[in-house]
Formats: C-alpha cells, structure tokens, sequence
C-alpha cells in the first residue's frame, strides 16, 4: 500500500493519478474528508481505502506492515493564515508525528516543503541545508515550512530514506478548489471568461515594472513526476528544489493563458492587497542542480506548454487529471 495524505488537494489527487497510471492501485488516501469541495478530485481514482486524518496515525500502528512508501503532501497551505496555533498542529507536530511512525516502522518518506521557506530571496534560493537555518520566511506558513524542514536535518534517527520537497509556485489542474490560493492562471482563465480581461497587481517595488514580478512556475504534472522518481530511487535523502530553474514573468504567464483560449490579451492592474503586500515574493527561482545530481534527468515542461495543456485540456472542458 501507498499512502497519500492531503489526498482531496490539489497536488496529492494529481500524484494519485500518476500513481494508478502506473498501475498502484493500493492507495490510502487521507485527509479531512469533510471539506466537500475537493472531494472531485478523487472521483474515479483507483483507492484502496479512505483514512481522516485524525485518525491516521491508529490506522498506520495496525497496518504499517502493509505500507511501502508514505507521501505526506497534506497541510494548511493558506499562505495568508496568520493563526501560528492552526500552523503549528497541521504543518509541523503532525509532520513531526509523521515522521517519527516513518522511523518506527522503518518507512520511506516524501514530504512536502515550500519555497516560501526562502522568503524575500535575499539569500538567494539554495537547497543545501547550509542555508536552512539562516533563511527568514515572510509569513507563518512559510515559517512553519521552514521550522520542520530545521527540525528534520537535525534529527539523529531518519527514516531509511526521506526527501522534502520544495514546491515553488506549481499550477496545473484539480486546483478548482483552492479559492484565492489557487494559481494565477486559473484566476486568469475565469476573469477572461467573465470580463474578457485580466488584472494582475501592481508592482510595489520600484525594481519591477508592474506584470514583471517573476516566479518559478512548476507544472503539477511535473511535480508528480519528480515525487515518482523519488518513490523508485531512494539512495539519497534531503531537501530538494522542486521548481523548473526559470523564472517567468506573471504577464509571459497571463499571455499565454489568453494565446491558449484564443483571446486578445487585455491587461489592467491593481494594487496588491495590503495583507499580503508586505510578504509579497517579486522573484523566486529555484537552484536545480540538487535534484539532477541524483539522476532526474527529465526536462521540465516549458510554460507555454503547460498553460496550453492546462487551459485547452482541463479549464475549458472542466476535467480533472
């Protein structure tokens, strides 16, 4: 059995399908099973069993000897939640808890990490765990990110083999659910389809003409991918970059989704929120090399493809993946 926690998301359901394409079928999912709105990306799936997430950790003392590898890719991803109690339990004990059974049991571990560990960039966006202590994210969830991925390299019992994975800004499909989180793209897709335009915020930082705020823009289908090679190749454990190594504009993004619905491109802009304006990353561009030197030798998919496949396959014919 393979089990995925975070299950109904939008990154875990996309893993789920690469998983049963690949003929794993024995898949737990867990999550909070309440939150009804993400309970379409399942559908379809080839599951061996649902598990809350309150619960799981009794399921895993029973079954554990059933279970081959664990992805842990659940959390509160809100990254405007500025509740540090919701962070803490969701984001670093139940990680801590995660991780700990991984060692009891003697089971291999993927988690998900953040590139909002890195912060403002100041210190450039290095995988090496050099840097882990040093960095200073810009909110809570970065922080709580950040915190677990200090205090897994500082542990003295690992599980056999475990990796954490740095998601930088990942769009692609099953994120319908996501609300204000959801990626750029998606927002664009439906304020072209409502309006026929598009607004993006208004750069605050005199370095950055307004649409040219940068970001290393992942497709989810890649991601999925890496999470696979990891399952199959468990030599060596760490922190890894999971992002495509270019930073890409949010306007070279809002182009492409209007070139993708076969739109004329109409672009306004507004200013950023103040919630968020003071933690706002204008570039971020993940360090690869970490991630290659252990053999993923995969291309990543250029932005103008993945936002064609994204659009045309998925947002205009409302599908999942």
């Amino acid at each position: 059995m393979i089990v995925v926690t975070g299950a109904a998301g939008f990154i875990a359901s996309c893993l789920v399908t690469r998983l049963n394409a690949a003929n794993f079928n024995d898949i737990v999912v867990v999550d909070n099973f309440n939150e009804e709105r993400k309970l379409a990306n399942l559908k379809g799936k080839h599951l061996r069993e649902y598990v809350d997430r309150e619960t799981f950790f009794e399921w895993l003392d029973a079954n554990h000897e059933q279970v081959e590898f664990i992805f842990h890719l659940g959390a509160r991803t809100d990254t405007t939640e500025q509740n540090r109690d919701i962070l803490n339990v969701l984001n670093f004990e139940y990680s801590k808890k995660m991780w700990q059974a991984c060692c009891q049991y003697q089971l291999p571990l993927v988690y998900a990490s953040s590139a909002a560990t890195y912060g403002s960039g100041t210190l450039g966006y290095s995988d090496e765990d050099a840097l882990l202590p040093l960095l200073r994210p810009l909110n809570p969830y970065g922080d709580s990110k950040n915190d677990f991925d200090n205090w897994a390299v500082n542990q003295t019992e690992k599980p056999f083999f475990w990796a954490g994975l740095k998601f930088f800004n990942v769009y692609g499909p099953n994120e319908y659910h996501k609300g204000r989180m959801a990626s750029v793209i998606l927002h664009a897709f439906r304020q072209i389809q409502e309006t026929g335009s598009m607004t993006l915020f208004r750069s605050h930082n005199p370095e950055y003409a307004d649409g040219e705020q940068k970001r290393d823009f992942v497709y989810v289908k890649d991601v999925v991918e890496v999470c696979y090679f990891l399952m199959h190749n468990r030599q060596h454990s760490g922190i890894y970059n999971l992002g495509t190594g270019e930073a890409r504009t949010f306007l070279d993004l809002t182009l492409n989704t209007f070139a993708a619905l076969d739109r004329t491109a109409d672009i306004h802009f507004r200013d950023t929120p103040e919630d968020i304006r003071d933690t706002y990353q204008y570039f971020t561009q993940a360090e690869m090399q970490k991630l290659r030197s252990i053999g993923y030798d995969r291309p990543f998919t250029r932005l103008e493809d993945g936002i064609n496949d994204y659009v045309r396959n998925y947002l205009v014919t409302g599908n999942y993946y």
